[in-house]
């Protein structure tokens, strides 16, 4: 019995971790186009996050509930999970709280060389300022106003 438990506990920590890091896996790079101009304006936004709400409660309530199910026998290990995956829900939540705080931005307007005005909404850059010159790249809700 000792030896079944063992491998359960060697091959779910893994799996976890797993899963975990799964959901930040990045995105391949791809082609994107690159527009050039100047920086016409300059505003600051508060920009949401992009936490999933929800799901830091329900990964540390798995987590939990694994680490719980390692102690005690009987009724004692039921209660002993059963507190181990409320307490990962709780603590998986106030993790998730504290990173899904909203985060300073800017909306930029950007005159471009074509003559075209564009305005792109990203995370805050303090070195932009109105008449820089900048290059967009990507486009959609990718696209970044980089200075050159």
């Amino acid at each position: 019995m000792y030896h079944f438990r063992t491998i359960k506990t060697t091959l779910l920590a893994p799996l976890i971790l797993l899963l975990a890091t799964a959901c930040a896996a990045p995105h391949p790079p791809v082609e994107q186009s690159v527009r050039y101009g100047r920086v016409a304006q300059v505003d600051a936004v508060t920009l949401d996050s992009e936490q999933h709400l929800g799901l830091g409660a329900i990964i540390g309530a798995v987590a939990g509930g694994v680490l719980g199910h390692q102690f005690g026998g009987g009724t004692g290990k039921d209660i002993a999970t059963v507190a181990g995956t409320l307490g990962g829900a709780y603590v998986g939540n106030k993790v998730q709280q504290k990173n899904a705080a909203p985060k300073a931005g800017q909306h930029v307007v950007v005159a471009l060389t074509n003559g075209v005005a564009v305005s792109v909404t990203q995370p805050a850059d303090p070195a932009l300022k109105v008449g820089d010159n900048v290059y967009i790249e990507g486009t959609g809700e990718s696209a970044r106003v980089v200075k050159r």
